[in-house]
């Protein structure tokens, strides 16, 4: 506890000139440091006043040292304070020399940037808390308080105040400050406009370019990694500032025959979603995207693993799907692209706002149109989103075409030390189709292509379950036969591809183990039906045949699946023969009795057309829920053969729990009849709430299973998983052509 109040921490080998200041300003201060800087006489020793001193000063020495530097000493219960302090000089790395001072010097202020740190302690606490006008007070007595060190790491109070957060202090020190103080790093190499560019003030980004035009070209650092601001912001995708700072940096520093700048800021780019940039700057310097940076990462292997960042790897619900088809996108960044193309200098002014938009809309020849998806796009949250992801998506869908075209001419041996596989696998994992797309038309020759292990692109879509990949096979023509007909290096044919197990992550897009297995067979059959009959069983190197390996791959997940149908169906059986007991029992225990001499009920007559919905209600639900407990037995009972995950088994569940759907439906139109039929004449104000409750168990129901009902049948009734994808790539292959 006073080792806090004495030093920040504990001493150690690498910080003990500073915990040598710190301890001894400390001594000073209580007024015990003649105790430790000179020999005691015996007489002094001797003394109750130098005692005391003397046991302050080494307590004092003992917690700011810590027990483990001081260790060595505590066997001795004579040390003095003087004998303390001289010894743990030992600490001090070798390489130093001692830098003890006499008493005669005062406060210590042999260490470079400590002495300075104190000086200027008054202005750090007042940067730190905000007061603004202690602040003017202090560079009013002293100008070149812009320049001074305030930190032990060498950081000026501009440095402090930005990474304090205290943006209107920054703001005033930058007025304050002249245009070389604006220059001055910390210890880690850093400038207050590297230090802003981390945060979203523009307007502080704004005033330091103002006053200093070069610092947008001072790096970050010392090493070959040095970073301009620019690329730091990038670095943590702040947006504003990137487009800010991109505009006012040179474009020189970023072409690939001068350094690293331009392929860093560009892959930095990619990862933070800032394509509309990225474009900018790949049509300036198309090299760029055929470029690795220092850790040998390529542009084209970022976009690999960015399926968000493409239409094929957003799934919406239908309706967002519509309204993404629908809308109309028209990029600023074109006419502002232009506009920096034909200025001069590195005034490449890119900054967009609100009225820049309205204004190009103004003008665009659709007015009305382009107007209504504006208002459209200002006032629903959703179309807002989807227009910004459409764009986004047009973006990188543009740079990945500008990569490709600065490949066509690229040689193999070229194209190997860029791993172009690399990145095509990457694609296809992701599911990237545009990716795959683009690589054929530049280079149509890439459908025969194999990878180290003999695989093509369409080899590589069946083993990662890529179904919209995939489905391009299906436009090639003639060559789909040929295609079809190759065997990688371990003997395995297209059928063998299809037999083996989905990744984790595709079967983990499919709710529950029976529906996994049905996808799988849906796989199986539909690539059996490409391959030619003999491929059936033919065996690879391991002598399988592919149906052999499929029941092998998937004997766990068919048990999974037997499991997770039973245990489906028997809850749910559960809750059928409830209802249907309940239902059963109603049916002769009618509401208001029956009349002793016909034996009709009463309610017959005097509200006829409320017990007729009550007796149908009833009568269908009891039907309902005795037929959906018929399937589920049906189910339980079931022999689990690899095919009946295919068909038979879904349709016994989606039929089940159909029925059972129904029957609690028409329970609770049931239920409610009844309460309306007993307590309407008497009791209105309560059956009316017991009637709009009787809906809850319906909704609830609904919203647990009525999702999974739905996928079941979507997946087995549905289109294939293949037959929505090959209209779209027929016209896909055709503008290969």
């Amino acid at each position: 506890m006073a080792m806090i109040g004495i030093v920040p921490e504990e001493l150690k080998e690498e910080n003990y000139e500073f915990w040598k200041v710190c301890v001894k300003s400390y001594l000073v201060g209580q007024g015990l440091w003649a105790v430790v800087s000179r020999e005691a006489t015996s007489a002094e020793e001797a003394t109750p006043e130098w005692q005391k001193k003397n046991a302050q000063a080494l307590h004092a020495i003992q917690l700011a040292c810590g027990s483990r530097a001081y260790s060595k000493y505590k066997k001795n219960t004579h040390v003095s304070a003087k004998f303390a302090w001289d010894h743990l000089a030992e600490m001090r790395p070798s390489a130093l020399h001692d830098t003890e001072v006499t008493p005669d010097h005062g406060l210590p202020g042999e260490i470079p940037g400590v002495n300075e740190h104190f000086r200027h302690e008054k202005l750090y606490n007042a940067v730190e808390d905000g007061d603004i006008e202690l602040v003017k007070e202090i560079f009013k007595n002293d100008p070149d308080a812009g320049r001074a060190i305030v930190t032990l790491h060498r950081d000026t109070a501009l440095h402090v105040a930005i990474l304090s957060g205290n943006i209107k202090i920054a703001l005033e020190l930058v007025k304050q400050m002249t245009p070389e103080d604006l220059e001055i790093a910390n210890e880690f190499g850093a400038t207050p406009l590297s230090l802003t560019a981390i945060t979203e003030s523009t307007k502080l980004a704004k005033a330091m370019v103002q006053k200093n035009r070069m610092l947008v070209t001072i790096k970050k650092g010392n090493t070959d990694e040095s970073s301009l601001p620019v690329i730091v912001a990038s670095m943590y995708g702040r947006k504003k500032m990137v487009h800010y700072l991109y505009s006012r940096t040179p474009k020189e520093l970023f072409d690939p025959t001068r350094g690293m700048e331009g392929v860093l800021l560009l892959n930095n780019l990619i990862t933070a979603d800032l394509f509309d940039i990225a474009s900018m700057l790949l049509n300036r310097f198309p090299q760029l995207g055929v470029t690795p940076d220092h850790h040998g990462n390529y542009a084209l292997h970022k976009l690999s693993h960015k399926p968000s960042a493409f239409a094929s790897g957003s799934e919406f619900p239908f309706w967002k799907h519509w309204i993404y088809r629908c809308v109309r996108i028209h990029s600023p960044w074109d006419v502002q692209t232009q506009k920096s193309d034909t200025s001069n200098g590195s005034e490449h002014e890119i900054d967009i706002d609100q009225s820049s938009t309205e204004e190009e809309l103004i003008s665009h020849p659709t007015l009305l149109h382009q107007l209504g998806w504006f208002l459209l796009r200002s006032f629903v949250p959703d179309i807002k989103h989807l227009h910004e992801k459409k764009l986004v998506n047009d973006e990188a869908s543009k740079l990945l075409s500008c990569i490709f075209k600065e490949m066509r001419d690229m040689s193999r041996s070229q194209l190997e030390k860029m791993e172009i596989d690399k990145a095509l696998h990457g694609a296809i994992k992701h599911g990237i189709v545009e990716f795959v797309v683009e690589l054929l038309k530049y280079n149509p020759e890439f459908i025969w292509r194999k990878d180290k292990r003999g695989r093509s692109i369409f080899s590589h879509a069946i083993i990662l379950r890529q179904e919209k990949i995939f489905s391009l096979f299906y436009s090639l023509g003639t060559r789909k036969s040929i295609v079809a007909s190759r065997h990688d290096i371990f003997h395995n044919n297209f059928l063998h591809l299809a037999a083996k197990l989905s990744p984790p992550a595709q079967l983990e897009r499919v709710s529950g183990a029976a529906l996994q297995m049905q996808r799988e067979l849906q796989w199986y059959k539909e690539v059996e039906s490409l391959v030619q009959p003999k491929y059936k069983d033919q065996l690879n190197e391991n002598n399988w045949k592919p149906s052999t390996l499929f029941t092998e791959e998937h004997k766990d997940l068919a048990k999974e699946g037997e499991k997770w149908m039973k245990n489906t169906a028997g809850s749910s059986m559960i809750v059928g023969t409830l209802i249907a007991a309940v239902m059963f029992t109603t049916a002769f225990t009618i509401p208001g009795g029956t009349n002793d001499r016909s034996g009709l009920p009463i309610m017959l007559y005097t509200d006829r057309n409320t017990f007729m919905i009550f007796m149908i209600s009833n009568g269908l639900s009891l039907f309902a829920s005795s037929t959906s407990v018929l399937m589920f037995l049906g189910i339980l009972t079931a022999r689990y053969a690899e095919n009946d995950f295919l068909m038979s088994l879904p349709t016994k569940l989606i039929f089940g729990i159909a029925c059972l759907f129904f029957s609690i439906v028409t329970m609770m139109v049931s239920f409610a009849a009844a309460m309306y039929l007993m307590l309407h004449k008497t009791l209105e104000w309560v059956s009316i709430p017991l009637i709009i409750f009787s809906t809850l168990p319906v909704l609830l129901f609904s919203a647990l299973q009525f999702p999974l009902l739905l996928e079941m049948v979507f997946r087995t009734y549905g289109s294939t998983i293949f037959e929505k994808h090959k209209k779209f790539a027929t016209s896909t292959m055709k503008s290969l052509r």
